[in-house]
């Protein structure tokens, strides 16, 4: 039965908002605040995620429904240039890190995604972050122990499928929009 992947998707959408809408409600006043005070979000994923990380980042520097001024977020997978010589002089582990080295100022966000949790350029950026005493919030399917004393916040769809986890991404990311446009705008 086909319709058995939308109660699926629907179920894990559920299960999330039920354990995580507090934790959604304060990175979204975050987000907030930090746009306030002229700060901006620092984005990083990896693989077919790394659309998802433009796609949010578009979604603040555009608009997502609201006509409003452009808010900054950047997408550190979109410099092809910069990820290619970071990759050829450093390592792949390397490619956001150097990024946030660069760009990232005390209390912008950095905001990392890895469905496995295992991604070391994700935890490179954060550790580098994390120096630069920019906050960091990380989505995941599983708190991993990798991440203990990086993140400041994390967000967990639990499930073991992956394409259940990113649909639930997507409505995190454009929840946190839609609700930091109508808190500003």
């Amino acid at each position: 039965m086909i319709s058995k992947y939308f109660y699926e998707s629907m179920d894990v959408k559920k299960n999330f908002i039920e354990k995580n809408e507090q934790k959604l409600e304060e990175i979204i006043n975050l987000i907030k605040k930090t746009f306030e005070e002229w700060n901006k979000l620092l984005i990083a994923w990896n693989w077919w995620s790394a659309a998802d990380s433009q796609h949010w980042a578009a979604e603040f520097i555009s608009r997502y429904k609201l006509e409003r001024k452009s808010l900054p977020a950047i997408a550190l997978s979109t410099d092809t240039s910069a990820l290619t010589a970071i990759w050829n002089d450093y390592s792949f582990d390397k490619v956001f890190s150097r990024q946030v080295e660069w760009l990232g100022n005390t209390w912008d966000i950095f905001i990392g995604l890895s469905t496995s949790g295992n991604s070391k350029n994700i935890l490179e950026a954060m550790k580098v972050a994390k120096e630069k005493w920019i906050i960091c919030i990380w989505l995941l399917w599983k708190d991993w122990w990798l991440i203990k004393g990086l993140c400041d916040y994390s967000l967990i769809v639990e499930s073991n499928d992956t394409p259940r986890i990113q649909e639930t991404h997507l409505v995190i990311y454009h929840t946190i929009c839609e609700e930091v446009e109508k808190r500003m705008f």
